[in-house]
């Protein structure tokens, strides 16, 4: 594992190497104290309001929507794999 300054590198073959749990902990107890904001939690909460009055899309439908194109450059670029719709509040989305 490649650490440079506390901060993990790139290994020789261009992976990243993630923090573990103490390392972690110790940057949000460091960002705290600097006065930086905690960043979002990942977990969603629970007793926000989704708007589920509309019947969700297959996932079929939806994939259809995306250019062919663009379906290809994600496979690409990220091996992307879609497999489920979900609903997803709007307070989880940025706003412009």
């Amino acid at each position: 594992m490649a650490v440079e300054g506390g901060v993990a590198a790139p290994l020789e073959n261009g992976a990243n190497v993630w923090s573990d749990e103490a390392a972690e902990s110790a940057f949000l107890a460091e960002q705290r104290d600097s006065g930086t904001p905690a960043p979002p939690s990942a977990v969603a909460e629970a007793s926000e309001e989704v708007d589920s009055k509309n019947a969700l899309p297959s996932l079929d439908e939806l994939v259809k929507r995306i250019s062919p194109g663009t379906r290809e450059l994600m496979d690409e670029l990220f091996r992307a794999k879609f497999i489920a719709v979900r609903r997803v509040p709007k307070k989880a989305l940025k706003e412009k």
